[in-house]
């Protein structure tokens, strides 16, 4: 990422960013949690791109150099913590459940980043709190170091809906099915399956955020039909893609 820049502090504040407004790349001193109230944010380091709808945030630790695009109108709401206040105890990038109370907690500290009363101090300690208690989830694209697992990341990235195996992807590229999936699991800590999914869930969120309909995302994302991504996306992010106008009822238990 050329031309990073570096901002100390990491701002708390909220943004109206357009579709395909980017935010370039960039690192604070600071801890920042991100989160989408309307639309869906991605965040890409060096080491891949984090996704969140509005029932996730995206936690960037101090010093990791970022940027930020924005998929659909996106309201995004940014939370600065200083370096030494790490209620997550995380060193890398991750996506957290947002439950209903952190949501609004989260739309509340952003609200009026200036106020410095004993008030917003108190709302301060309940939001590091959620936080604390918030569960990480698997939603991000992993950079692929290998060239040739790039090759087929590529392929399918490409044309989501690409049904082919492994190992087919693998003949088309000149690599073998059992390197390839070692290489999955070294690299990426998952299978080839599992991350194909994962694929498919940034290009639909991508897409729903650009007001396509539901049927027309399951099919070019590579599902079977549309009730079959209903459930992998309910069970994803905690609502039906049908109900992303609506406000996020948070993950399920």
């Amino acid at each position: 990422m050329p031309n990073i820049r570096h901002t100390p502090t990491a701002p708390t504040r909220a943004q109206r960013l357009s579709a395909g407004d980017r935010i370039d790349a960039h690192r604070h001193d600071d801890h920042q949690i991100v989160y989408a109230g309307s639309g869906v944010v991605a965040v890409t380091t060096d080491a891949g791109t984090w996704f969140a709808p509005g029932t996730r945030a995206i936690w960037v630790p101090a010093g990791t150099v970022h940027a930020h695009r924005a998929h659909g109108r996106l309201d995004l709401h940014l939370v600065g913590l200083p370096a030494g206040d790490n209620p997550l105890g995380l060193d890398h990038p991750a996506v957290l459940a947002v439950s209903p109370l952190l949501r609004e907690l989260i739309l509340a500290y952003t609200r009026d980043p200036g106020d410095d009363s004993p008030e917003r101090r108190r709302l301060r300690a309940v939001l590091h709190d959620q936080l604390r208690l918030s569960p990480q989830q698997p939603l991000r694209l992993p950079t692929p170091a290998d060239p040739r697992l790039a090759a087929v990341c590529a392929l399918v990235h490409d044309n989501p809906a690409d049904p082919r195996t492994l190992a087919a992807l693998g003949a088309a590229t000149g690599v073998g099915e059992r390197t390839l999936s070692r290489l999955f699991r070294s690299e990426f800590g998952m299978t080839f399956p599992q991350w194909r999914t994962q694929s498919r869930l940034y290009h639909a969120l991508r897409m729903l955020a650009d007001g396509l309909p539901v049927t027309t995302v399951a099919h070019r994302c590579g599902w079977s039909s549309a009730s079959a991504f209903i459930d992998v996306f309910r069970r994803s992010f905690g609502y039906t893609p049908g109900n992303r106008h609506r406000r996020p009822q948070g993950p399920p238990d």
